[in-house]
């Protein structure tokens, strides 16, 4: 909580206004949407969390918890873009000043996850839409036709975060938000250019969802990064790939020379993993503008996480 009040003190204005209540500081709310997040909890069972521990509210300088309603409101008001990038700035310069981020070393990970839109899980859904269009418990054409619809109109929907990760320290170094499925390859080039405007990057490692030429060639000739990306999109055929350098991958990898550095692609699995154990892998909010902006903040509040130990450790 303290590491999180300290980030948002060098992130934040103190109000939104000078005409606001002025009741509590941006910073002092902003860390106690992160013991939310962190504990899981909702915003009335956040309230009394807080009520109950003095010693937390006193660390960030409160005298009482903040009301539910009032967490609800300044969720919207901190969870902006503009906002969480400014925090990536500062947790990536942190972490670049104590030597712990070396891009320069270790790769960049790039690579996207999905969030479900409730706690309940797509396939017990789907399983119970099933069983009762079917009467006996038989599966007809058009229940199965029934439950892809409504499956395809869950993918259209689901919330998605594609992020950018160092693999050294596994801190979120880029992290866009989308709602609904789709390819990833758009992706690559704006996490490559903001990662590599927080920090030096020497080489960027993706699956084959972001195999494009363009994003090699912008990689390698206009950032000067060096790709390695697997050239496995589309059909399966014997001719080599289109495109110099997915050629060049394709050469590069069936010898395997590659193959140590594409290794640390496990390292972006790694973060998925902490950000869902640790966070949940369900949101919570409900309109879509309010989805992308809690993604968001969970890879602030993973980066803080992070911070914490390098200042305990």
């Amino acid at each position: 909580m303290r590491t999180a009040y300290g980030l948002a003190r060098g992130a934040l204005p103190n109000y939104t206004s000078k005409f606001s209540r002025q009741e509590f500081t941006l910073p002092q709310l902003f860390a106690c949407l992160v013991v939310r997040e962190t504990e899981r909890k909702s915003y009335r069972e956040t309230e009394v969390f807080l009520r109950d521990s003095p010693a937390w509210l006193a660390d960030i300088d409160l005298r009482q918890a903040p009301d539910h309603s009032t967490l609800w409101h300044a969720f919207g008001v901190l969870c902006t873009l503009r906002r969480l990038n400014r925090m990536l700035d500062i947790q990536a310069q942190l972490f670049q000043e104590a030597k712990q981020l070396r891009l320069r070393e270790k790769p960049l990970v790039i690579d996207s996850t999905h969030y479900e839109r409730q706690h309940r899980s797509r396939h017990y859904e789907r399983r119970c839409q099933r069983m009762g269009l079917a009467p006996g418990g038989k599966l007809t054409e058009k229940t199965r036709l029934s439950a892809d619809a409504a499956r395809a109109h869950a993918l259209r929907h689901l919330p998605k975060l594609a992020l950018a990760g160092a693999a050294s320290c596994h801190l979120i170094v880029a992290a866009r938000t989308h709602i609904g499925g789709g390819s990833d390859s758009p992706d690559f080039a704006p996490l490559l250019r903001e990662a590599r405007r927080r920090a030096p990057v020497h080489a960027a490692v993706a699956d084959s969802g972001y195999d494009s030429e363009d994003n090699h060639r912008l990689a390698r000739r206009e950032l000067r990064v060096r790709s390695v990306i697997p050239a496995r999109i589309g059909r399966p055929s014997a001719k080599p790939p289109t495109g110099y350098w997915r050629r060049h991958m394709q050469r590069r990898f069936a010898r395997k020379a590659d193959q140590p550095l594409y290794g640390q692609r496990a390292q972006v699995e790694t973060i998925n993993s902490m950000l869902k154990r640790n966070l949940g892998d369900a949101l919570r909010s409900r309109l879509r503008v309010r989805r992308k902006g809690e993604m968001l903040f969970r890879a602030v509040v993973h980066n803080i996480t992070l911070t914490a130990a390098l200042e305990t450790g």
